[in-house]
């Protein structure tokens, strides 16, 4: 389940931005098992939520962010999996 858009981690003293964060369902929110992935991870859709022209502005906001990130964030890459093909 998605909890988050846009989540900045630190990884081994790096800042790494990736387009989602997201939890088991129907578990919830626990600190270790919190999964970041990009749009390029997504097979399938399941269920998309409410949508409207807010959301269509924040999109757009979003992708702006992401162009112009400093200096010291990267665009984290998914490198591994586990059993539920997240990581």
């Amino acid at each position: 389940m998605i909890i988050n858009r846009g989540p900045i981690v630190d990884i081994d003293n790096q800042k790494y931005i990736f387009d989602y964060s997201a939890c088991n369902y129907p578990v919830g929110v626990v600190e270790d098992q919190i999964y970041y992935f990009n749009e390029d991870n997504i097979d399938k859709v399941v269920f998309e939520g409410y949508s409207d022209q807010d959301e269509m502005g924040f999109q757009e906001l979003f992708k702006e962010m992401k162009n112009n990130l400093d200096d010291d964030i990267q665009q984290g890459i998914v490198q591994k999996q586990d059993n539920l093909g997240l990581i």
